[in-house]
């Protein structure tokens, strides 16, 4: 490998829920180099969020300037969102130069979407639609990114219609992990029946959902409830609340699912107990994706 063929000709970044990707990549899109570390979720200040980037991705930098085109949760100052309904190919979103502190840096960002009714941002999944979209084109119907926060989007002719966000996986954590029921509720394990149950118990009845979780520790303590099905039913309650609010974005609607595996087998059972059928994508190079047709509309414009 020569020395030139180490240093990218672009990277693309993407600061996601739960980490922070980079790619150094070459001209013709293709991936030189990756890393990726684990990130808190929560927007930086602009100047941590460069001394964080560097850290990664100092070794791909050469003598001149490179270009970095970023998206999610960079922290980058005064990013303009665009306002939906927006066109989700990122030709109709074209990056904002960034002042950066280090001169070999030239830094982009892409503007997130925001939305008035109901208040809603999205900042970095608009990215992840479009990488989506460009191994589905022409797909119409709802995109729901499965995460720590999920997001419901719905597209249509190509277009980013509305979106909705949910705190299901946060609130999962926050509940198994520092609430009173966390003794109940096991760290591994799903019983498949217990989940169907819960989901569609909750959905039915949305307003029990907080007595039905407060309900675990009785049955844990009373009834020695099994932690797994306490797992099961925990994840159940929760997911069943969430379809109950989403369900205009499910209701008859084509449903693809995309995330972790293990959560997108989750939401592909809990809508099935509805009759709905969702198909099932892998996450992982989405945000690369979006991010790759971002800086090709980029170029494109430049001529």
């Amino acid at each position: 490998m020569s020395a030139e063929s180490r240093y990218a000709d672009w990277i693309a970044v993407h600061a996601g829920q739960s980490d922070l990707r980079a790619w150094a990549l070459a001209a013709d899109g293709s991936v030189r180099a990756e890393l990726t570390l684990p990130s808190d979720g929560a927007m930086p200040e602009a100047p941590a969020f460069e001394a964080k980037l560097l850290e990664m991705i100092a070794p791909w930098l050469g003598q001149g300037s490179t270009s970095v085109l970023a998206c999610g949760l960079t922290g980058l100052a005064d990013r303009p969102e665009a306002i939906t309904p927006v066109p989700a190919k990122p030709a109709a979103r074209l990056p904002i130069r960034v002042s950066a502190n280090d001169p070999r840096l030239d830094l982009l960002a892409l503007p997130g979407l925001s939305q008035a009714n109901p208040p809603d941002l999205l900042l970095g999944e608009e990215t992840e639609v479009a990488g989506f979209l460009a191994g589905n084109p022409g797909f119409d119907g709802v995109l729901c990114l499965v995460g720590p926060r999920t997001v419901w989007v719905q597209i249509s002719a190509e277009e980013i219609v509305s979106f909705q966000t949910a705190m299901t996986g946060e609130f999962f954590d926050l509940l198994a992990g520092h609430s009173t029921i966390r003794a109940a509720v096991a760290s591994t394990g799903m019983d498949a029946e217990a989940f169907a149950d819960a989901v569609s118990d909750t959905l039915s009845r949305p307003e029990r959902l907080s007595q039905r979780l407060a309900a675990l520790r009785g049955q844990h303590v009373l009834q020695q409830l099994d932690p797994s099905v306490a797992r099961s039913r925990l994840f159940g309650a929760l997911i069943g609340a969430e379809l109950a609010a989403m369900r205009p974005y499910w209701l008859g609607q084509q449903v693809a699912l995309a995330g972790p595996s293990d959560m997108v087998d989750l939401y592909a059972r809990a809508l099935d107990t509805q009759g709905v059928s969702a198909t099932r994508h892998a996450s992982d190079g989405l945000a690369l994706a979006g991010l790759a047709r971002a800086w090709f509309a980029m170029q494109e414009h430049a001529k």
